[in-house]
């Protein structure tokens, strides 16, 4: 009976992870799509602990103890904090494959075919390098860590040469497994090469770090289904490592870059002259109440979140402002950049928590059109994603990324809390602009401000 139920449990889950990826691809039905891949995961356990191997459910009930003491904390971590969370979901992730690697290298070798120690190879590469590579991210969105990239001369010759030896060694093992001595220098070359990998990458390319960490993760958790012949890890894994790897392509193109430059181009360092840009152009700035005035006076805004918005978590004053600009006959709707952020998604994740209807979420390229018969485009602590610069200036890092064309609505207000660059490290041509007014501040108190204001006025 049990033999049975094991396969039809492991169906289902496979058909649920399908279908929480399918959702999750539109913001409208990503609730559903956690709920689904929740459920998935649960029948996906649930068939591997009837799985008859299992003797002794005591390790594994302490395990669960564990697990939860430590992610429960986690998950009451504040919305903005989901990029640091991802990025250690993720390590957790490869760390557990990597360690499954390990046990049955040293449960199966020198006996191990060379099929399964090529999987196994590829297993705790992946599992290893991703486990460091991700706390180091983790490190960089928390800023314990410098988030600018961190260079030295002959860097990528360095990193790619041992990653090479990394791939040498993995291949000499499955050659001959029983080489017992090369297992941990190995794991020591990707785990070394994890943290060397991140070091050049600054907070700018951190969504397309994310999802490629994402992938290596899955395909880490894949190569684990044909070692230990689970036909479900091989599917959950794939379904990762694919829709991952598919996210990161979509990011680079929506940053006009190649993985090759994400990855070793030190991209984020601070441009020579950037800091005397301001003092050669002047920017106008207006105060929330003037601001007040504007936005009282249009009758289409587009609200165009950022990082800014986050850290200052403001996303609930955002919300305040839609209702009360809505309430006044306004036409609201929010313009979403694939990059802005942390991590792909973070503004939509931000917010939906804040509960602003998912009918005025818009991605760029369906938003950009409406900019021109935009009364007020409101930029909130984005940056780069709205730089001009990125159409015309060829010696621009950015130039060629696709941006959200704000600079094209009749008034550009831009809440900022200094003139300061973005991560790309270049001044932001908008703020110059004669129809861009600068509101300076944090992000919660001048959205508050604001809000209090049209509060005011329509009392």
């Amino acid at each position: 009976m049990i033999d049975r139920a094991i396969p039809l449990l492991y169906l289902a889950a496979a058909v649920s992870f399908i279908l929480a990826l399918m959702w999750l691809s539109a913001v409208a039905t990503a609730r559903r799509g956690v709920l689904v891949g929740v459920a998935g995961m649960a029948l996906a356990v649930c068939g591997t602990l009837l799985r008859p191997e299992i003797v002794n459910y005591r390790w594994i009930a302490a395990a669960f103890v564990a697990g939860t003491v430590i992610g429960v904390p986690m998950a009451m971590m504040p919305m903005t904090a989901v990029p640091q969370r991802t990025a250690l979901s993720h390590a957790f992730g490869a760390l557990a494959a990597a360690l499954v690697g390990t046990a049955e290298y040293y449960l199966r070798a020198p006996g191990i075919d060379r099929f399964t120690m090529g999987a196994l190879s590829i297993e705790v590469l992946l599992g290893f390098l991703t486990f460091t590579a991700s706390l180091m991210a983790f490190g960089k969105l928390q800023e314990v860590l410098p988030t600018r990239p961190i260079t030295y001369r002959n860097q990528n010759v360095l990193n790619l040469s041992l990653f090479g030896l990394a791939a040498g060694a993995g291949a000499y093992l499955v050659v001959r497994p029983d080489t017992a001595w090369l297992f941990p220098l190995f794991i020591a070359m990707a785990l070394l090469f994890g943290v060397l990998l991140i070091l050049p990458i600054g907070g700018a390319d951190m969504p397309t770090v994310i999802s490629l960490l994402n992938s290596y993760a899955g395909l880490s958790a894949a190569a684990m289904g044909f070692v230990l012949n689970n036909k479900l890890l091989i599917i959950a894994g794939a379904l990762d490592g694919s829709s991952g790897f598919i996210l990161s392509v979509i990011m680079c193109r929506a940053m006009n870059r190649s993985f090759t430059n994400v990855l070793f181009g030190a991209f984020g360092q601070v441009q020579a002259g950037a800091a005397s840009e301001p003092e050669r152009r002047t920017a106008r700035s207006a105060t929330p109440e003037e601001a007040v005035d504007i936005l009282r006076a249009a009758s289409r805004v587009i609200v165009v979140p950022g990082y800014g918005m986050a850290v200052a978590q403001a996303q609930h004053k955002v919300r305040e402002l839609y209702d009360a600009l809505t309430k006044a006959g306004v036409d609201v709707k929010f313009a979403i950049h694939p990059v802005a952020g942390r991590m792909p998604g973070h503004m939509n994740v931000l917010l939906a928590e804040a509960d602003i209807p998912y009918d005025k979420l818009m991605e760029m390229d369906d938003v950009n059109s409406e900019f021109s018969q935009t009364d007020v485009a409101l930029v909130i602590g984005a940056n780069d994603v709205t730089n001009p610069a990125a159409r015309h200036d060829r010696g621009s890092p950015i130039y060629g990324m696709p941006i959200l064309d704000v600079d094209k609505a009749r008034t550009v207000m831009v809440v900022k809390r200094s003139m300061s660059p973005g991560f790309a490290g270049i001044d932001n041509e908008l703020y110059y602009m004669d129809r861009t007014l600068m509101v300076f501040g944090d992000a919660k108190a001048v959205v508050g401000g604001i809000v209090k204001e049209l509060a005011g006025a329509a009392g």
